[in-house]
C-alpha cells in the first residue's frame, strides 16, 4: 500500500500525468496545501477539504472530509475526486490502504519547518496540479517574503515556550523538529525547552527550569483550548518570567504552524509580538 501511495506521488511530481487531462475534482487534505492551491489560482478545482483548511475564509463553503490524520475513505470517495492531495503524515493507514486500491491518484506533499520546506511544498503542489510555472513564481514570492521577515534580529535572548495544551495539569510543549520550534527560530528567538523531539508533557520542574520569557499558544477555541487565566494559574508557569509578567502570545494556529504561503507574515507577526512582550 505504502509503495503504491508514493508511486502515485513520484509519477506525477516527475511530470508523468496519470490521466489524459489534468485533475479537475481535487480534495485537499491539509490546510497548508489548501492555501497554496488558492494562491495558485486553482481553487476552482477543489471539491472538498479537510478540517484544518480554514484559510481563506471561503474554503469553509466546501465539504469537510474530516481531520487530516483521521480521514475516512467513505468521506473522501463521496465527493467523487479525481485526485487527492494530502500532507505527509495524513491517514490513518487503513484509509490509505483503501484508497490505494482505487485508481484515484493520491499525492503526498512533503512537510518541513523551514524556508526550503515551504518552497518545496509549493513546487510539489504546483507540479501535482500541472501548473509548475505559476508554482515557481509563487515560490519565489514566498521565499522573498520569508527572507525579508527573517532578516530581523534582536530576539535571540527571548526564550519562548510553545504550549499546545494543558493535559491533566501538565504542560504539553513543543520540542525539536516541530513546527513550533521552526517558527520560533525563524523569528530569531530561542525555544525554551530542549532535549526532546515532538510535543511532550513537561513536569513542573522542567517548566520552571525552561524559564520562558513568553508563552506562545494558538488562539483559544475548540474543546481542548484553555484560557489565559487557566494557563497563568498553573503553578509552574506562574513561577516563570512569562508567568510573572503575564506574557502569553496567541496566534492563529494555521498561520503560525502551517508553513505555507503566509509564513513570511507569520514570522513578522510573531517577532512583533515577542518584541512587545515584557519578559
Amino acid at each position: 500500500m505504502k509503495r503504491l501511495f508514493y508511486a502515485f506521488s513520484l509519477a506525477l511530481l516527475a511530470g508523468t500525468s496519470l490521466s489524459a487531462e489534468p485533475a479537475q475534482r481535487i480534495v485537499s487534505a491539509g490546510g497548508s496545501i489548501t492555501e497554496i492551491i488558492y494562491a495558485l489560482g486553482q481553487e476552482h478545482r477543489l471539491v472538498a477539504r479537510d478540517s484544518t483548511s480554514n484559510h481563506p475564509a471561503e474554503v469553509s463553503e466546501l465539504p469537510n472530509v474530516g481531520y487530516v490524520r483521521r480521514l475516512s475513505a467513505e468521506g473522501l470517495l463521496s465527493v467523487n475526486p479525481d485526485m487527492i492531495l494530502a500532507e505527509e503524515g495524513a491517514g490513518p493507514p487503513e484509509t490509505l490502504e483503501v484508497l490505494a486500491e482505487t485508481q484515484i491518484p493520491l499525492i503526498s506533499i512533503p512537510m518541513g519547518h523551514d524556508r526550503d520546506a515551504v518552497v518545496a511544498k509549493i513546487r510539489a503542489v504546483a507540479a501535482a496540479l500541472e501548473v509548475s510555472e505559476q508554482g515557481e513564481e509563487l515560490a519565489d514570492q514566498v521565499a522573498s517574503a520569508i527572507d525579508a521577515a527573517t532578516s530581523q534580529s534582536g530576539l535571540a535572548d527571548k526564550r519562548v515556550l510553545f504550549v499546545l495544551s494543558l493535559q491533566g495539569g501538565r504542560v504539553l510543549a513543543g520540542g525539536a523538529n516541530t513546527a513550533a520550534q521552526g517558527m520560533i527560530e525563524m523569528a530569531g528567538a530561542t525555544n525554551a525547552v530542549e532535549g526532546f523531539e515532538g510535543y511532550k508533557p513537561l513536569g513542573d520542574e522542567a517548566v520552571i527550569t525552561a524559564a520562558p520569557d513568553v508563552i506562545l499558544m494558538m488562539k483559544a477555541g475548540g474543546a481542548v483550548s484553555v484560557t489565559d487565566e487557566e494557563v497563568l494559574s498553573h503553578p509552574a508557569i506562574a513561577a516563570t518570567p512569562a508567568g510573572q509578567n503575564r506574557d502569553i502570545l496567541r496566534m492563529d494556529g494555521m498561520l503560525l504552524l502551517g508553513f505555507s504561503v503566509r509564513t513570511g507574515q507569520a514570522i513578522t507577526d510573531l517577532a512583533a509580538g515577542l518584541r512587545g512582550a515584557n519578559g
